[in-house]
C-alpha cells in the first residue's frame, strides 16, 4: 500500500517512498555542491513491518475463523496495516505541483493494473479459481484495489488541498457516505476510494516533526503498548466478529442490516478505532537502520506479487490441515520469508518493467 506500496507511484511514494528525504550538500560558503538523496529508515522500517502484516494478513484469509484467537488477530491487523500504508502514502504525496505529476500517476498505476488484472485473470482461470477466462477491467481482483485507489486519491489531494485542514472533516464525511450505495462495493474500488481516502489525506496533512514526536516521547510508546493490548482484546472479547468485515470498507451499509445512520456511526467508531492503533503503530517503530530496512523501499513488489503464492498456497492439503495454533508460528515465518523473496534483487529485476514501467537498474544493488 500499499499501503508507500522499492517502488514507487511518483518520486516519494507508495509503499515505498523511493527518495523519503533530499539533503543538499553545501560548501562552507554556502555555495551548493550536490544534491544526495538520503533514505528515511523510520518510513522503510514501518513499510516493512506493514509488508509483512498484509502478507501474513492474507494468509490468514481462509483460516481466521478457525480458532478465535486467530480470528481475533486477523482483526486487529486489518484495522490498522492497510490504512497506515495509506497514511504513510499520503505523507509522501506533498509534490503533487511538480510539472507532469498527473501523467506520471496515470502512468504509474493504470499499466501495472491493467498488466495485473490481466495476469491474476489468467491466474485464476489456470488454477480453477474461475472457470472461464475473463478480463474484467472494473472489478479489481483481489489486492489491485489499491492501485485503483491510489490513482484516485493522488489526483484527489489537488483540489483537497485546498481545503487545509478542513478537508479531513470533508474527506471523513465522504467516507462514511460511501457505505449508503450498493453500486459503490466493487466497482472500480470506489466504496474502498473513499472509505480509506481519510487515511491518505491524514498523511497528506501531517508533517515529519509530528512523526519524530512519537519518537521522542517515551510516555508515547508506553501510552501505543497499552493501546495495542487494549485494541486486541477488545477485538477478542468485546467484537470478536463484529469488526471483520467493517475494516475492510468494501460493503454498503445495508450489506449488514442496518440502516445509514447505524452504518454512518459504526464507521466512525471504525475510523476511531483505526485511527488511533496508526499512530500507536506508528509511535512504536525505531528510526534505527537494520537488516531488514532496505526491504522498506520494496514493498510494491512484495504487495503486487504475494497474491500468486498465497492463493496457490490454500490449494494445498498442508495448509487446509492447520489447525493448531503453533501452526501459525510456521505460517508466520513462511510470510517472512516471502517479504524477502519478493522483494529481493533477482525478482526485482525480472519484475521492474511490469511494476515500475521502466527497464531495470542493472547497476543497483
Amino acid at each position: 500500500m500499499l499501503f508507500s506500496i522499492g517502488s514507487s507511484i511518483d518520486d516519494n511514494t507508495e509503499f515505498t517512498a523511493r527518495g523519503n528525504e533530499t539533503d543538499r550538500i553545501t560548501t562552507g560558503k554556502g555555495e551548493k555542491k550536490k544534491m544526495t538523496k538520503v533514505r528515511d529508515s523510520y518510513f522503510d522500517n514501518a513499510k516493512f513491518f506493514l509488508i509483512l502484516l498484509v502478507v501474513f494478513g492474507h494468509s490468514l484469509t481462509n483460516l481466521k475463523s478457525d480458532i478465535p484467537v486467530i480470528n481475533s488477530l486477523y482483526t486487529f491487523i486489518f484495522i490498522f496495516h492497510m490504512p497506515a500504508f495509506i497514511l504513510i502514502s499520503g505523507y509522501f504525496s506533498k509534490h503533487f505541483r511538480k510539472p507532469g505529476y498527473v501523467k506520471n500517476v496515470v502512468k504509474k498505476t493504470l499499466i501495472p493494473y491493467f498488466i495485473f488484472q490481466v495476469a491474476y485473470s489468467y491466474f485464476y482461470y489456470m488454477t480453477g479459481y474461475e472457470k472461464i477466462f475473463k478480463i474484467d477491467l472494473v472489478s479489481p481482483h483481489w489486492t489491485l484495489w489499491f492501485l485503483v485507489s491510489i490513482l484516485f486519491w493522488k489526483l484527489m489531494i489537488i483540489p483537497f488541498s485546498r481545503l487545509g485542514k478542513l478537508g479531513l472533516p470533508i474527506a471523513i464525511m465522504l467516507g462514511i457516505a460511501a457505505g449508503f450505495f450498493n453500486t459503490f462495493e466493487t466497482d472500480f474500488s470506489a466504496s474502498r476510494t473513499l472509505a480509506f481516502f481519510p487515511f491518505f489525506y491524514l498523511g497528506y496533512l501531517v508533517k515529519k516533526e509530528q512523526f519524530m514526536q512519537l519518537l521522542t516521547r517515551t510516555s508515547a510508546r508506553v501510552a501505543s503498548v497499552f493501546v495495542f493490548i487494549c485494541v486486541f482484546l477488545a477485538c477478542h472479547y468485546v467484537f470478536p466478529n463484529d469488526l471483520q468485515d467493517w475494516v475492510l470498507h468494501d460493503s454498503s451499509y445495508h450489506t449488514f442490516g442496518l440502516s445509514n445512520l447505524e452504518g454512518g456511526i459504526t464507521r466512525l467508531f471504525v475510523y476511531g478505532i483505526s485511527f488511533l492503533t496508526i499512530f500507536a503503530f506508528m509511535a512504536l517503530i525505531p528510526k534505527k537502520r537494520f537488516s531488514f530496512t532496505a526491504l522498506g523501499k520494496n514493498t510494491l513488489y512484495v504487495y503486487l506479487l504475494h497474491g500468486f503464492f498465497i492463493k496457490t498456497m490454500v490449494l494445498f492439503p498442508l495448509y487446509k490441515n492447520i489447525e493448531h495454533l503453533y501452526q501459525y508460528s510456521f505460517l508466520f515465518t513462511a510470510s517472512l520469508a516471502l517479504c524477502y523473496l519478493l522483494a529481493s534483487r533477482p525478482v526485482r529485476l525480472f519484475t521492474e518493467p511490469f511494476i515500475e514501467i521502466r527497464m531495470p537498474r542493472l547497476q543497483q544493488r
